[in-house]
C-alpha cells in the first residue's frame, strides 16, 4: 500500500480512534494528477451530509496535459462507503470534539482509496507529551546503537 498523499498533521493533532477505507469519486484528470503526485490533504476533513460522506478542502492540482475539460483543483469530493459505515461515521461525528479526517490516499489495484479516520482533537499538553516520548525513544535508540558499536 503505497501512499499517494498523506496527512501528517492528522496524527499530530488528533487521537485516532477508528479508521475506515473509502473509495472516492474522481474524474479522469484527477486520477492522472494523483499519479503525478500533485495534491495535498493536510487541511481537509470529511462531513456526513444527507446520508453521504463528502471530503472538503482537499486539493488535487490540475493535470498539466489536460484540456478545457480539466477538473477544478478544490471542491468537495464524494467518498464511497456502505450504509452501516456511514451511519457509524455519523454517530462518531456528532460527538463533541470528534472529527473525520483523511489520513492518506493510496492505490488499491487501479483504484484510489482514502484512509478515513475518526479523530479526537489533542490538547497542547498532549502534543508536548507525544514529542517528549518520541525524543526519549530516539535517545534510547541512539544509546543502544552506541553500545552496539562499542562492544
Amino acid at each position: 500500500m503505497a501512499d499517494i498523499l498523506s496527512n501528517h498533521k492528522a496524527r499530530r493533532d488528533y487521537h485516532i480512534l477508528a479508521t475506515y477505507e473509502a473509495g472516492i469519486v474522481l474524474h479522469g484528470t484527477e486520477v492522472k494528477a494523483l499519479r503525478a503526485g500533485k495534491g495535498q490533504i493536510n487541511d481537509s476533513f470529511a462531513r456526513v451530509e444527507k446520508d453521504e460522506v463528502w471530503l472538503h478542502n482537499s486539493r488535487i492540482d490540475e493535470y498539466s496535459h489536460g484540456n478545457q475539460f480539466n477538473h477544478a483543483p478544490t471542491g468537495k469530493r464524494k467518498l464511497l462507503l456502505n450504509r452501516p459505515e456511514i451511519q457509524k461515521l455519523l454517530e462518531w461525528s456528532q460527538i463533541k470534539g470528534h472529527t473525520l479526517v483523511p489520513l492518506s490516499f493510496y492505490w488499491k489495484g487501479n483504484r484510489v482509496k482514502v484512509q478515513l479516520a475518526v479523530g479526537k482533537g489533542k490538547a497542547d499538553h498532549d502534543k508536548r507529551d507525544d514529542l517528549k516520548q518520541r525524543e526519549s525513544e530516539r535517545e534510547m535508540k541512539r544509546a543502544t546503537m552506541h553500545q552496539l558499536k562499542r562492544g
